[in-house]
């Protein structure tokens, strides 16, 4: 029983350690915000802190698996594109998170970087997802069945992130309504 319960508490634990992180981070930003701050935040030293995640990269890996945890906790019964676009609007509000997001996305390009396979498979659970709403679209009439799925669901997710690298150069660019925009065109063109 008395394991059970360490493990509840590490899990709850853990929990907060990602709370915190996803807010000072998103603050602070990734580059100004050490894991001895991190560890500040919750009452913990370094070496406490990651314990509970291993390294440094794993810890920031996590953050971002919990910042895409909240976002795909968004009311359900939206069209896929148009919870994308809003949680592109919700990233203008985290700026630090999207530097910690454009970071791992070019470190995690390194097969041997523990972030790699993490980005693998969100860009694919992305695009399964986005190409199964488009998919749907096309069965219902809704979209002209010409399009490629799989490549417009690709697109919207490499615009996404190539906005979110111009968004930290220049703030002035509305991420999300570039991505409605875009998104707009490829609905236009119904079945005729």
């Amino acid at each position: 029983m008395a394991k059970r319960g360490s493990y509840a508490k590490g899990i709850e634990r853990r929990e907060q350690i990602l709370d915190a992180a996803l807010r000072v981070i998103a603050d602070r930003g990734y580059r100004a915000t050490s894991v001895s701050e991190l560890a500040a935040a919750v009452g913990l030293s370094q070496t406490g802190i990651l314990h509970y995640f291993g390294s440094k990269e794993e810890l920031f890996i996590a953050v971002l698996r919990k910042r895409d945890e909240l976002d795909a906790a968004a009311p359900r019964g939206r069209h896929p594109v148009e919870a994308f676009i809003d949680v592109m609007r919700k990233n203008a509000e985290v700026p630090g998170l999207v530097e910690l997001f454009a970071y791992m996305s070019v470190e995690a390009s390194n097969p041997e970087h523990p972030a790699h396979q993490f980005m693998l498979d969100r860009y694919r659970v992305l695009t399964e997802l986005l190409a199964g709403a488009l998919r749907e679209m096309q069965d219902s009439g809704s979209l002209a069945p010409d399009i490629d799925v799989t490549s417009t669901a690709t697109a919207l997710a490499a615009l996404a992130d190539g906005l979110q690298v111009r968004w930290l150069l220049d703030p002035t660019i509305d991420m999300a309504a570039q991505i409605e925009q875009f998104w707009n065109q490829i609905a236009s063109r119904t079945q005729a």
